[in-house]
């Protein structure tokens, strides 16, 4: 009787030992379980944070120069609305809009916020790498003390590696032969002969943007578009609009001598609403005035 009792309570205290086990065994499980959901949950927040700044900031390479050079343009925001900022055209010769086009990188990177939902901000800082490079030692994040600011050297930095002046090369009242100040410069041996300009041409047939901003350097003004058809209601606002938030005084036409195969004009024989904006002198960006206009346009933008 007595070596029964002791198997019984020896059965009892294995069995508990058993449940014990199983049950212990049961909560690592469910706490692995919670574990790993909250780390897929953890993983899938960053994923769609990552989409999102993906989404928000993103670059394309639209063509390449002459010597193979990208001609790269960032893109902020999703929205529809596209507005479109181009410096550099002139290379060497304007860089301070190349540094002006990289600046607004950098801003629009840094403040995601600056481009409201529907609105798309795109810029493309330096459409003549290869004249840039003749007089910026390096072209891919240069500061002013990396410039050659000799007037001999800019001036050959105006032009693509083809000595083509590239705003000679669009297709308004295209010449092979174009006029800058009191000089005679190439416009190419036809319409969009070149790469660099192919580029923008391709990309503006493709992404048909709303306005456009192209950068020049200097004068000291806003100035409309037009292809001999008078300037458009939309670019005459536009004109105005960025006139009055930058402060710089504003222009129906460029009319210090002839200009043929202008890109700012060839945007208006696309009915694109464009203006030129040139900076005051070689050297300064003036950030205040042109994130004031380029500002003004996005809060149009949002509002339309």
């Amino acid at each position: 009787m007595k070596n029964t009792l002791i198997a019984i309570v020896i059965i009892i205290v294995l069995a508990g030992i058993g449940i014990f086990v199983f049950m212990s065994n049961g909560q690592d499980t469910d706490l692995t379980r919670d574990d790993q959901n909250a780390e897929q949950r953890d993983a899938d927040q960053n994923q769609t944070e990552d989409e999102a700044e993906q989404e928000y900031a993103t670059q394309t390479v639209i063509g390449s120069s002459v010597e193979g050079r990208d001609i790269t343009a960032y893109h902020f925001g999703t929205g529809d609305t596209e507005i479109l900022l181009i410096g550099g055209i002139h290379g060497g010769y304007s860089w301070n809009t190349a540094l002006l086009g990289n600046e607004f990188v950098s801003h629009f990177s840094e403040n995601e916020g600056a481009v409201p939902e529907g609105v798309r901000l795109t810029v493309i800082p330096v459409m003549n790498p290869d004249g840039l490079n003749k007089v910026v030692s390096d072209t891919s994040d240069f500061v002013v003390g990396d410039v050659n600011t000799s007037s001999e050297v800019r001036i050959s930095g105006r032009f693509n590696e083809n000595g083509v002046d590239l705003n000679r090369n669009f297709d308004c009242v295209w010449q092979t032969e174009g006029v800058w100040q009191s000089r005679t410069v190439s416009g190419g041996d036809a319409p969009f002969s070149e790469p660099e300009s192919q580029a923008v041409r391709d990309y503006v047939e493709s992404s048909n943007p709303d306005a456009v901003v192209v950068y020049y350097s200097s004068a000291g003004g806003v100035f409309a578009s037009s292809c001999n058809n008078g300037v458009s209601d939309e670019t005459a606002g536009l004109t105005n609009l960025y006139a009055q938030a930058s402060g710089y005084a504003a222009f129906q036409s460029f009319d210090f001598y002839e200009i043929t195969g202008d890109m700012v004009n060839w945007l208006a024989k696309e009915n694109v609403p464009a203006i030129s904006v040139l900076l005051t002198n070689h050297t300064s960006i003036e950030w205040d005035k042109n994130i004031a206009g380029v500002e003004a346009m996005i809060e149009q933008a949002t509002n339309n």
